[in-house]
């Protein structure tokens, strides 16, 4: 699997958002696989961090977000599972968990009805490790300051807003995959 072929099946290669789109999700491939690397007792499929990382936001071309040249029609909390929707479609279900699970630190069906979400009611939290990983890794590089990899006490702030159990899961991941 090439995860950039895949990519320029549905973005135009001198895009602004293609750009956006593969700077953001090399930072997070190579932040996953650094920390993968940090722990070789979990024996995790490198491979498959690299690939899902790369491909995880493949849905944002169908929100609207002009700031990073996606004109769709979906709110961009939609990005995930719009995303797992294409990665299903092209043959590639474990890695179309990742796109559906990477959203926050995970959606949990409690929040998508408490908040009326306009997604799937479905439990969409990251599940395997490699899943968990990922999602950890996205939160520290946003689309907009590609150049940037974010401080804890700034992805914290920004988490904090989604509640206690999105802040947890953070700092639940931050202790086991950095130890601190």
């Amino acid at each position: 699997m090439n995860p950039l072929e895949i990519i320029q099946k549905y973005y135009l290669e001198h895009s602004e958002a293609y750009h956006i789109l593969t700077v953001h999700s090399r930072s997070v491939a190579d932040k996953a696989l650094e920390i993968a690397r940090m722990h070789p007792e979990l024996n995790l499929d490198l491979t498959f961090i690299e690939e899902a990382a790369l491909l995880h936001d493949i849905g944002i071309f169908k929100c609207d977000a002009p700031d990073i040249d996606c004109h769709g029609d979906a709110p961009y909390i939609c990005h995930g599972y719009l995303g797992a929707e294409l990665m299903r479609a092209e043959g590639f279900p474990r890695h179309a968990l990742v796109c559906e699970r990477h959203t926050g630190t995970g959606i949990s069906l409690k929040m998508i009805e408490e908040q009326h979400l306009p997604v799937p009611h479905r439990d969409m939290r990251p599940v395997s490790m490699e899943e968990q990983l990922i999602c950890f890794a996205d939160k520290f590089y946003s689309k907009t300051h590609l150049d940037k990899e974010k401080k804890i006490e700034k992805i914290r702030k920004s988490l904090s807003k989604y509640g206690e159990e999105t802040l947890a899961q953070f700092d639940a991941w931050h202790k086991f995959f950095l130890g601190e």
